[in-house]
């Protein structure tokens, strides 16, 4: 049977707040399976500047430019970091979550200044960052 009231007139349906609450869930485990992947290829890029120069961009001079093997070690204990959050966060600790949150901003600003070096994997990194942080931001455990 068809309803008497116009399009226009209806209500827009209630979006479901466990259903928003089960996608932030969902990518929240996969934002902590994600640090923990970037957290271990951080690490290895880390090393990888330090090891050897000849994988990063060398290009125009910039404000805040440090040598690669400043940038390694960034890379290394912000990588180490994330380690360990993300293992707090899979663990679903409070401190997990907000050292996470902490980290992936970290993890946009070193990538921001490490642009010139590295570009395209700065941006993903960046991206994904900003993905983390929003599932982390839109989940409420409590409810």
């Amino acid at each position: 049977m068809t309803s008497n009231t116009p399009a226009e007139h209806r209500a827009p349906p209630v979006e479901e707040p466990l259903q928003r609450q089960a996608i932030a869930e969902g990518i929240s485990v996969t934002a902590a399976c994600m640090l923990l992947i970037l957290a271990a290829v951080s690490v290895l890029q880390g090393i990888s500047a330090l090891r050897s120069d000849e994988i990063y961009v060398a290009g125009v001079e910039y404000v805040y430019k440090f040598d690669t093997t400043t940038w390694g070690w960034v890379h290394v204990v912000l990588g180490v970091l994330a380690l360990v959050v993300g293992v707090g966060l899979i663990m679903g600790t409070t401190w997990g979550r907000y050292s996470a949150l902490g980290v992936a901003a970290l993890v946009i600003v070193a990538n921001f200044l490490s642009l010139p070096y590295y570009p395209g994997w700065s941006l993903v990194i960046i991206a994904l960052s900003v993905v983390v942080i929003w599932a982390l931001m839109a989940w409420q455990p409590e409810r």
